[in-house]
């Protein structure tokens, strides 16, 4: 019985403590006992914490016997993004200019967690100071996809991502800035909530973009992000209810994210749309000219990302030369020179384009789209081809990062298909909107 536990979501394991079925200090060694015996688990997790998660389930043991649980997932063991800080512990974000960093409080989004009960297995591996979409890592380590192990496990949150579909945690706390969560969460069959900018403090999170990055939760189910979102914006821990699909409306864009889309990807998308009209949504299609003109403002005028992320670790890369992943490191030289001014007026122009879509959205829809226009790409291929890595990596971020620059809200429900997602996406602020939407969605296009 208990090794089912690995395969369950946070919300059953919750629901399985909370009832007495489950000891969590039992839960925490069937997953860190897992974890041990994993043969890739040192791609996976960056670092392990089994005495803290230890004593973490024995406090939450005591709560469950006394009647005094801290919320539904009191017990429940998770992994953190090795870009979240918690006091004591190395935090090294996939890159050896941080190697050996110690922090010394923990991020605020952790600190909400302890207040919930969760219980900390380790901290996994990521892209490199959380810039690709991609999850490859020649400097620290590359995840395995959980789908084709020689596939790349998305990016940044590839641990995350792969820890949970991997049954080496009930859930994974990642972030995202330009689809960090989404994509490894689609490539891996997971769902993946992609919060507001500021909904959740990135306090004691090492920073890519102030602008953009945001916090997110990779999980089984959308049930168990809801959840966590809960956790993380330190509100009510609750879950909308299903949405009723028969008065729901979304807008299919003939708008840039179905062009040049995989085969596979696309042919998983329309199976979706098709599940969810026959369910009796309405689905709308047409142009959607926000979507390119966001696309166009970060090549016209200033890819604002690039910018940040320079000024942010320019000075540091410039006095450690040779020590990142040169494919990176040139992503990063590419924000070099920016004008602030310049990226002030792509600010001012994509905040009109995220209020008129949002307009949009209200007369006709939530937005669907493929998570990712591509499959996960072979990791070997992308390490030797420089031109193929940065090409796919721009694809794979293409439809999620519109997402981010136009400071809207996601989710990435899994499909049938492996290695596929359908993306919801939202105004500013309506993750509960998405939740509602999202649990009536999964079962349908899962079903496939």
């Amino acid at each position: 019985m208990s090794e089912r536990w690995r395969d369950a979501n946070a919300a059953e394991l919750g629901r399985g403590i909370g009832a007495g079925r489950i000891d969590p200090r039992e839960l925490t060694d069937v997953f860190l006992d897992a974890i041990d015996a994993h043969p890739d688990a040192d791609r996976i997790y960056a670092r392990l914490t089994p005495k803290r998660a230890r004593v973490e389930a024995a406090e939450a043991a005591d709560r469950a016997k006394s009647g005094a649980r801290l919320g539904p997932l009191d017990g429940v063991p998770i992994s953190w993004k090795d870009n979240y800080d918690i006091a004591g512990e190395v935090t090294e974000a996939g890159s050896m200019l941080l190697k050996g960093k110690v922090a010394d409080k923990d991020a605020a989004c952790f600190t909400a967690a302890r207040a919930a009960g969760l219980v900390c297995l380790g901290k996994t591996h990521l892209s490199e100071l959380a810039f690709s979409g991609l999850g490859v890592n020649p400097k620290t380590a590359t995840p395995p996809n959980a789908f084709e192990p020689a596939r790349a496990p998305g990016g940044s949150s590839s641990g995350a991502a792969v820890s949970v579909a991997l049954g080496l945690a009930a859930a994974g706390i990642g972030s995202d800035t330009g689809g960090s969560v989404r994509i490894p969460a689609a490539w891996n069959g997971l769902a993946g909530l992609k919060t507001t900018a500021g909904v959740i403090p990135c306090d004691g999170v090492v920073p890519l973009s102030t602008t953009y990055d945001t916090v997110g939760p990779l999980c089984h189910t959308v049930e168990d992000c809801g959840l966590f979102f809960s956790v993380l914006a330190q509100r009510p821990q609750e879950v909308p209810a299903a949405a009723d699909l028969s008065k729901v409306k979304f807008l299919v864009p003939e708008t840039v994210v179905l062009d040049g889309c995989d085969p596979e990807p696309l042919a998983a998308f329309e199976a979706a749309v098709d599940a969810l009209g026959s369910a009796g949504a309405k689905i709308n299609r047409g142009p959607v000219p926000e979507l390119a003109e966001a696309i166009d403002v970060t090549v016209t005028v200033s890819p604002v990302v690039n910018s940040e992320a320079w000024r942010i670790w320019g000075e540091t890369i410039e006095v450690n030369p040779g020590v990142m992943f040169e494919f990176i490191e040139k992503r990063f030289r590419s924000g070099m020179g920016a004008d602030p001014k310049k990226d002030a007026r792509a600010l001012a122009e994509l905040d009109k384009l995220s209020k008129r879509i949002q307009r949009r959205m209200s007369e006709q829809g939530v937005i669907l789209m493929p998570s990712s226009p591509c499959l996960p790409p072979p990791v070997d291929r992308l390490l030797s081809e420089e031109s193929f890595y940065a090409e796919r990596n721009l694809l794979a971020l293409r439809n999620t990062r519109l997402g981010n620059l136009l400071v809207l809200s996601a989710l990435t429900v899994p499909v049938a298909a492996p290695m596929c997602g359908l993306m919801l996406v939202g105004g500013s602020g309506q993750e509960d909107l998405l939740l509602a939407l999202g649990r009536a969605v999964e079962p349908v296009v899962r079903a496939g």
